[in-house]
């Protein structure tokens, strides 16, 4: 079972898989930072110094920010971080496309490329001669 499962670990679309993953958890990272600390302040600063971390509504009670309603153990509904994630996903999903799109450029101009012709194996090079010769001989 040992021996199994390392053929299976060892395969490559189970090696690139991971890599792939580890790769997109780090992509992701770096979105949600450019989201929080690049996209959303400005973004904020434009609607009348918002701070989208501190959006909610307090399901109980009147509570002035995030922090507070969670000491008391009021339910809220966090509707800022909400936005911050659905823009993390647009530009994840952003990316990919434009990953997906160069991928599939890639993939055209290869198709369009006629594949070069199979080198005539010995049995084809053979009659070929023959015929050159039979040619040559019925030309005289």
């Amino acid at each position: 079972m040992l021996k199994e499962f390392k053929e299976f670990a060892m395969r490559g679309n189970v090696v690139d898989m991971a890599v792939g993953i580890i790769i997109g958890a780090a992509f992701g990272k770096i979105v949600t930072s450019l989201v929080n600390d690049v996209v959303m302040p400005p973004i904020g600063l434009l609607m009348g110094n918002v701070d989208f971390g501190n959006l909610f509504v307090s399901l109980s009670g009147d509570h002035a920010t995030v922090a507070a309603a969670e000491a008391a153990g009021a339910p809220i509904i966090k509707y800022g971080i909400f936005i911050n994630t659905v823009l993390d996903f647009v530009i994840v999903a952003f990316a990919i496309f434009l990953v997906i799109k160069a991928i599939n450029r890639l993939k055209r101009r290869q198709e369009k490329q006629p594949p070069a012709p199979p080198a005539p194996s010995t049995q084809e090079k053979l009659l070929m001669e023959i015929r050159d010769v039979l040619k040559a001989q019925h030309v005289r």
